[in-house]
């Protein structure tokens, strides 16, 4: 038991109410303090532990035991007398028991979940510095995480991105920012054939080309919770190994966006 303002409230609480107890005992008839005593082993319990609310306990029944030697002016045979005492102690010694172990369960279920959330902002800061976008989906398809780099690839302001958006509105954010490298009439169609992949756990993976140049690898990934890990890994620099070496300033020169001819020329490369 740490010793500290919490460890020893309990019993000097308990030895206090002993005190006063004995005291006006000596003026009035004062009635059988048991209940206060376990409230205090409970207080006890709750604020240190089972140490100290066991300590509270011991106190409580020997107080209580002064306090009816004193009421009685002698000592004391009668059954009665005997029966408060150990049903004091029992009582007091199960608050204790129970009190401390629901403090103990309860910390080490705080603690647990302070390591959770350390480890998911550590989660967090890491994936925000890769160059892949993370999209993390709930069962109901509802984006509960956006990295950074998806942030930037289809500029998503952080407003949007942190409001838990369905990945619905995040394709018509692509769609009305002109994102994806496709004519309008196709956009419909494309953005139907995304939300079939990851309603169904599809995990093809597909490239998306963006009006920017660049081209994401896009693979779905079913999560066993039943939501989605989406994940947009940059592959415009993709040069085939056979492919001659000097070639490979050529194909990495068609990330201008104003080529138009990138998909035709990466899919030579690939």
């Amino acid at each position: 038991m740490r010793f500290g303002w919490r460890a020893i409230s309990g019993p000097a609480l308990t030895a206090a109410t002993v005190l006063l107890a004995m005291l006006f005992d000596l003026f009035v008839p004062t009635p059988s303090p048991a209940p206060l005593f376990v409230c205090i082993v409970a207080l006890a319990g709750a604020l240190s532990g089972f140490a100290s609310a066991m300590t509270s306990a011991a106190i409580a029944v020997i107080g209580a035991t002064l306090v009816f030697l004193n009421h009685r002016a002698g000592p004391f045979h009668a059954t009665a007398d005997l029966v408060q005492l150990g049903l004091l102690a029992a009582t007091a010694a199960g608050t204790a028991g129970i009190t401390g172990l629901m403090r103990e369960r309860l910390l080490g279920t705080f603690a647990a979940e302070r390591r959770s959330h350390a480890t998911a902002a550590r989660l967090s800061a890491a994936l925000d510095r890769v160059d892949i976008g993370i999209v993390l989906l709930d069962a109901e398809t509802r984006a509960e995480f956006i990295n950074r780099a998806f942030r930037d690839y289809f500029a998503v302001p952080d407003d949007i991105a942190d409001g838990k958006p369905p990945f619905i509105a995040l394709m018509y954010h692509g769609r009305d920012t002109g994102a994806f490298e496709l004519p309008e009439d196709e956009l419909g169609t494309f953005i139907a054939q995304r939300m079939e992949m990851v309603r169904i756990g599809d995990t093809t993976p597909i490239n998306i080309a963006l009006r920017n140049g660049e081209v994401l690898r896009f693979v779905c990934a079913v999560l066993p919770d039943g939501g989605r890990m989406l994940s947009y890994t940059p592959v415009t620099d993709l040069v085939r190994h056979t492919d001659a070496p000097s070639r490979a300033d050529y194909y990495r020169s068609l990330r201008d966006p104003a080529g138009r001819k990138l998909i035709r020329y990466l899919r030579v490369a690939e």
